[in-house]
């Protein structure tokens, strides 16, 4: 009797021990354990993470251009998008990504972003066969020739002098001129933004694509359109002290 209580007994130890081998309950693994930032390698987690709060989620625009446009994705190559994401656009809203440059990517997250939105958005029959006006031009625009290049494909939107209608709105207001870029304006005209109905350059007057010079010049236009000191007029010192003097009027009087 006492021989097979010890031999259960030394069964259990060994059963015991064996466990004990194994992981713990609760015990986080590998996949538990959080990411460094400089590790993240998906697509998707790096693009939600520093893209979508302005391109929106899946790449649809929210506030900054749709990056899911194959047709913007026809005229801009992958050294262009990489340029963009590695250095920001200065003067504008997009800032640098890369470590090299302030930002916080590493150069391999940056070909990452590059190729998932290629793979994920651009189309091989974005442009149907068309050849769109480039990306950049090489040329300088004409701001007079420009003026009749808005008249002829813009104005039905925007208005006789750009100030905006129903449809849509100003795109002479010098806030809006001081945040955004020649190039991004050029990228706007010939890709569209299709998240907002902003045709692309084929369709502003359907059957009458706009062509590479009308592009550069009417972009050319619209940078001329830019103040110094945008977002004035501001009340002058003399308004001022006098709207000051009317509220402490108003205030005293009411108390």
């Amino acid at each position: 009797m006492r021989s097979n209580v010890s031999t259960l007994a030394c069964c259990a130890l060994v059963i015991l021990a064996c466990a004990g081998c194994g992981p713990l309950p609760g015990k986080p693994t590998k996949a538990d354990v959080p990411l460094k930032p400089r590790q993240v390698r998906d697509f998707a987690l790096l693009f939600s993470e520093n893209c979508s709060g302005c391109h929106g989620p899946e790449g649809k625009g929210n506030g900054a251009r749709a990056l899911a446009n194959p047709v913007y994705l026809a005229i801009a190559n992958d050294e262009t998008l990489r340029r963009v994401m590695t250095h920001g656009v200065p003067g504008t809203l997009m800032p640098p990504f890369a470590e090299s440059a302030g930002g916080m990517l590493t150069d391999e997250q940056i070909d990452i972003l590059v190729k998932g939105i290629r793979s994920h958005w651009a189309k091989d029959d974005a442009v149907a066969g068309a050849t769109p006006p480039p990306y950049a031009s090489k040329t300088a625009g004409d701001p007079k020739r420009g003026a009749e290049v808005y008249t002829t494909f813009c104005v039905s939107c925007h208005g006789p002098e750009g100030k905006g209608t129903e449809k849509s709105g100003s795109i002479v207001d010098g806030s809006y001129l001081a945040l955004v870029s020649d190039q991004s304006l050029r990228s706007t005209v010939i890709a569209g933004r299709p998240e907002l109905g902003h045709p692309d350059w084929r369709d502003c007057v359907p059957g009458h694509p706009m062509t590479p010079e009308d592009v550069t010049d009417v972009v050319t236009w619209l940078g001329a359109q830019r103040t110094k000191t945008p977002g004035q007029p501001y009340a002058s010192n003399h308004e001022s002290q006098t709207m000051s003097a009317e509220k402490t009027y108003v205030r005293t009087k009411s108390n």
